[in-house]
């Protein structure tokens, strides 16, 4: 069994509110929606990602036998349950921001409307991937933004929390704009261009490091990048220097060099100048090392003669904001709109749709939260997915999901590309939807 795929990776208390609603024969549609209710500390802009994976998890949901009989094992559930778990198929229908689009608080970027007993049994899973990929993505398109069209590789899975974490933050690194990553399986699965040097210990297993440097050169004829930092980084780039002529006499090239620890910015500096005086100056530089968007933005601030860097566990763990305070809520049962009414958590009701207006320049101006019928100007930014539990459309290309983020980045103002927070982008609540609010309110 695959348990990223099993419809019982979920919450308890899904299932006893899908008995409870069987019981009672409550089967009306409910719809649903996912959006944020604040933005992070630091954060400007969110980016809309894992809705392929929420798809391709909503067309293959079902439970099998083996699921079944430990269900009924249990003795938790009722007959009934069981009977409408063994034929479970997802028949709903599902709008959505597509990949790639940025987004704020209090807009849906997702919405189901299904039979209530499956519109909820679906809501720890399809939070589960948009939460954690929609963190990544944002996270890494920061340090794409500052780092000034220098390609950056994600070295992130060995500190990944989990073997799916690692290849969704893989995944969702490269949407927002990364070059590549150094997982093998990401480069198969979603044919992500894939990148990787030597670690030190196969510096440390060789006598000295000129044998390390070779004996990877032959290994690696057309990928010759040495990791240089293992004991004296500057000693280690003469013995670069004075190797690759060798290599070269054999065909081989060194393409670069990795750096690792330090003070990159200085370790790059003497670096640069002793490829450059020993008449490599093709040899690039690759950091890593700890590295984020705060730190990248210092390095690339500082005129280091860094071409390319590698971000790994600060970004597939979103280490300074490791969470979203997102939300998947019932607005509408049965026709009937909801609403939730708690401290600090109330939502907006019904269906709804954003509308985005841009400036006279082509930025991002102002969005609208409205009803789903009350059309504003601007782009609706939710798009039909799903009917009746069928996708509408194939999956796009990542290259696809790249270049609309790529289009849509080039739409902020320059003061929300900042890594501080400043003052923050307008989401307008329309008359419309607060005027819905205002008639539930008084139904309650």
């Amino acid at each position: 069994m695959n348990p990223s795929t099993s419809a019982l990776l979920t919450d308890l208390y899904q299932l006893t509110m899908l008995q409870a609603y069987l019981d009672r024969e409550m089967n009306e549609e409910a719809v649903f929606e996912f959006f944020l209710r604040r933005l992070p500390p630091n954060r400007q802009f969110l980016i809309a990602a894992g809705l392929e994976q929420v798809l391709t998890f909503l067309c293959d949901l079902h439970v099998t036998s083996e699921e079944l009989s430990w269900l009924e094992q249990t003795g938790r559930f009722s007959p009934g349950l069981l009977r409408y778990l063994e034929t479970l198929r997802f028949t709903g229908d599902v709008d959505a921001m597509p990949e790639g689009t940025l987004f704020f608080p209090n807009e849906p970027i997702l919405r189901v409307a299904a039979p209530i007993p499956l519109a909820q049994l679906v809501e720890t899973r399809i939070m589960n991937l948009l939460n954690f990929q929609t963190m990544i993505a944002s996270k890494a398109a920061r340090s794409v933004l500052v780092a000034e069209g220098k390609p950056i590789i994600d070295f992130g899975l060995r500190r990944a929390h989990g073997a799916e974490a690692g290849l969704l933050a893989a995944r969702s690194s490269y949407l927002a704009g990364f070059a590549g990553t150094a997982t093998v399986l990401a480069g198969m699965q979603y044919g992500i261009p894939i990148y990787g040097t030597m670690a030190h210990s196969f510096v440390q297993a060789h006598k000295d490091e000129v044998a390390a440097f070779e004996h990877f050169a032959h290994a690696q004829p057309d990928n010759v990048v040495l990791l240089i930092d293992t004991y004296d980084t500057e000693a280690a780039a003469h013995r670069v220097v004075a190797l690759a002529p060798e290599l070269k006499k054999k065909g081989i090239l060194v393409k670069g060099v990795r750096l690792d620890s330090g003070d990159l910015a200085d370790h790059a500096r003497k670096v640069r100048r002793i490829l450059d005086e020993g008449g490599f100056r093709e040899a690039q530089i690759l950091a890593s090392g700890n590295l984020d968007e705060y730190r990248l933005q210092v390095l690339v601030a500082s005129g280091a003669p860094i071409d390319s860097f590698a971000v790994g566990t600060a970004m597939t763990t979103s280490a300074d904001a490791p969470s979203l305070d997102c939300a998947y809520k019932l607005q509408e049962y049965a026709g009937r709109p909801c609403r939730k009414r708690s401290e600090g958590k109330a939502t907006w009701p019904g269906r709804k749709q954003v509308y985005r207006r841009l400036a006279a320049t082509g930025l991002l101006a102002q969005d609208i939260v409205t009803t789903a019928g009350d059309v504003q100007e601007g782009e609706p930014l939710l798009q039909s997915m799903m009917k009746a539990g069928r996708r509408l459309a194939p999956s796009p290309p990542l290259q696809e999901i790249r270049d609309h983020l790529t289009a849509h980045l080039a739409q902020l103002p320059d003061h929300l590309k900042r890594l501080e927070a400043g003052a923050p982008y307008e989401v307008r609540i329309s008359q419309a939807l607060q005027a819905l609010a205002g008639r539930v309110d008084q139904c309650l």
